[in-house]
């Protein structure tokens, strides 16, 4: 029996490597966890860096709270299983009429995860309508492996190495994913999928929730994750703790120790070891 989906539903997940939308919460709770990030970015004078756009559930209570959501881990149990850790976790924020995008890649192109047994859920904490560069998803493309990419460090590109298919894509069935506040889309490791830039006058925040199997390995150097649901009985991670206040010494430890591994597998075979925006 499932959950949260329906049978339908996971049918459709296995047949196209996504679903939305999906309802997490209320709109007002969506609002409050942005007020939550738009208050420690006005304390701290600007937009939050980007190296802490990344693993952002050790830093902050309320998005440690947030990647053991009931709703969201049930849908997401339906597709991977009882026995789920979170990886990583990743703000995608895309100011008001800004040229930031993403480009056309699959998620599973540097993270060194085996087997493909990962699902992100992208979860709305603002409105993300077409017009804001909703995400785009091409339907049974996660089923054909992994295609090559092209690094191209562009600084408009909110993907690590700016990383892009190569080649020609045929985007002619490609889907578009607008969400309203509260919602989340789920979509598999290996589905090509890409946004364009924000073209409202709000940015659009969406904060990305990395989800395995406990069974999935880590073939890089990015070996640490937290157990959410059920157990761990592979020890292929070593295992994060949740921060008990917000951007406290042992929180910011954690972190910094957790990013030294992901930047390593995220920029492999590159000179950099910084994160970008």
């Amino acid at each position: 029996m499932t959950r949260f989906l329906t049978e339908a539903q996971v049918a459709d997940y296995q047949r196209d490597g996504f679903l939305f939308p999906l309802r997490a919460f209320a709109p007002e709770t969506a609002a409050a966890y942005r007020h939550r990030l738009e208050s420690y970015e006005t304390e701290t004078g600007g937009p939050i860096r980007a190296n802490m756009r990344h693993k952002v559930h050790l830093l902050f209570t309320w998005a440690s709270e947030l990647i053991r959501h009931p709703r969201i881990l049930d849908a997401v149990e339906d597709v991977l299983g009882p026995d789920i850790l979170c990886w990583s976790t990743n703000f995608f924020i895309k100011e008001a009429s800004d040229a930031s995008f993403v480009s056309w890649h699959q998620d599973s192109t540097y993270w060194g995860l085996e087997p493909p047994d990962v699902v992100t859920a992208w979860v709305a904490l603002s409105d993300a309508p077409v017009e804001s560069g909703a995400m785009k998803f091409l339907p049974g493309s996660h089923l054909g492996g992994q295609i090559a990419h092209t690094d191209t460090f562009d600084p408009n590109n909110l993907l690590t190495r700016g990383q892009q298919i190569s080649g020609a894509l045929d985007l002619a069935d490609a889907v578009e994913v607008p969400l309203q506040a509260g919602e989340f889309s789920l979509h598999h490791i290996r589905l090509a999928h890409g946004s364009e830039p924000n073209q409202t006058h709000d940015r659009r925040v969406g904060f990305a929730i990395r989800y395995i199997g406990a069974h999935v390995k880590p073939v890089k150097s990015a070996r640490s994750a937290t157990l959410v649901r059920g157990m761990d009985q592979f020890g292929h991670f070593d295992m994060e703790e949740q921060p008990v206040l917000d951007l406290d010494r042992n929180a910011l430890a954690a972190h910094e120790h957790a990013m030294q591994g992901q930047l390593q597998a995220l920029y492999s075979e590159t000179d950099i070891r910084t994160a970008r925006d």
